[in-house]
């Protein structure tokens, strides 16, 4: 009887070890599951020093940049100084032409009356005798 219930055994572990040798080659015959992916590559060696001297020679740049734009910024705002003074000079100038052309027209008129003469017989008269065409004026 020893001897029915050791192959018993031994049938009832066959299978319970064919199972596990049988799933375990599963797992061995299982296609591998991909990793997400692989691990980036180590970054690679930074000189501190060398990018210290590319920021500083950026910042040098850059503050070139800015002297370079507020100088053509004064250089503009001077120019446009210049341009309103002149500007201002040339509107005086007019003004004054303006008034001399119209203090001139007064006196036109008041020569005219004085002379009770028609507006274009005045006109032809003042002109012989302005004081500006009087120096080249030579009957």
């Amino acid at each position: 009887m020893d001897q029915e219930q050791g192959e018993r055994e031994l049938q009832l572990l066959l299978p319970a070890a064919a199972s596990a040798a049988a799933a375990a080659s599963r797992v061995l015959r299982r296609p591998a599951v991909p990793s997400p992916s692989p691990p980036p590559p180590p970054p690679p060696v930074v000189d501190v020093r060398a990018v210290r001297q590319q920021t500083a020679d950026q910042m040098r740049q850059a503050s070139a940049h800015r002297a370079y734009a507020e100088r053509v910024r004064e250089m503009a705002r001077a120019e446009l100084e210049l341009a309103e003074r002149e500007f201002a000079r040339a509107r005086a100038i007019w003004e004054r032409a303006r008034e001399e052309v119209e203090r001139v027209e007064r006196m036109k008129e008041i020569a005219a009356r004085r002379l009770g003469i028609g507006p274009a017989a005045a006109s032809a008269a003042l002109e012989i005798t302005c004081h500006a065409c009087m120096q080249r004026f030579h009957p």
